[in-house]
């Protein structure tokens, strides 16, 4: 009977426990990943501006080139309208980037695509394209570091959960336990 009455009074608090958990993690994880954009986007509209306002490719700056797979530098490529690319200050292995099928299609349809690319094995690229008049314009950057820290807020939302539980759970049984033995001092 009594863990029948533990479990009565902690289920429903474990569900509140497991909701408010899955909500901390879950904002925190999207403040790392949609804030790891803002560079991208400010990079590719400002490029695509200039250049439906005549400039050309070659006088967007480009710079050193930043190899993808390593650097947290981030980078622009520009791609023709048939989508082969132009002028890049990323590569990947040496060579210019080239998106998957559909990428720079949804960006003309909707003015813009945000996409999370993996080139290769293990890379990630947070990625903004938007189009311009002669083709599109591709800003990028590593995502390891903000996957290094969302699994950092993996393991703490996860530890944090599990021990909030148990906690509970434990206050509701000694509660429970001594509900019970005052209940038999009285009779």
């Amino acid at each position: 009977m009594k863990i029948k009455n533990i479990l009565r009074t902690w289920l429903p608090l474990a569900v509140v426990i497991t909701a408010f958990s899955v909500l901390v993690y879950a904002a925190v994880q999207q403040a790392l990943r949609q804030g790891l954009n803002d560079p991208q986007v400010q990079m590719a509209e400002d490029a695509a501006y200039t250049l439906n306002n005549g400039a050309t490719v070659d006088s967007i700056a480009f710079g050193n080139k930043v190899e993808m797979s390593r650097s947290l530098a981030p980078f622009l490529v520009v791609y023709d309208s048939s989508g082969k690319p132009v002028a890049s200050s990323g590569v990947l292995k040496g060579q210019l980037p080239t998106v998957p099928d559909g990428v720079l299609d949804n960006a003309k349809q909707n003015g813009e695509n945000r996409v999370t690319w993996q080139p290769d094995g293990d890379v990630r690229i947070a990625t903004v394209i938007v189009p311009y008049q002669d083709g599109y314009v591709l800003a990028g950057r590593n995502m390891r570091e903000v996957e290094k820290r969302e699994l950092q807020t993996e393991v703490f939302a996860g530890a944090t959960w599990g021990l909030t539980l148990l906690a509970s759970l434990v206050v509701i049984a000694f509660g429970e336990i001594v509900l019970a033995d005052k209940k038999k001092q009285q009779y």
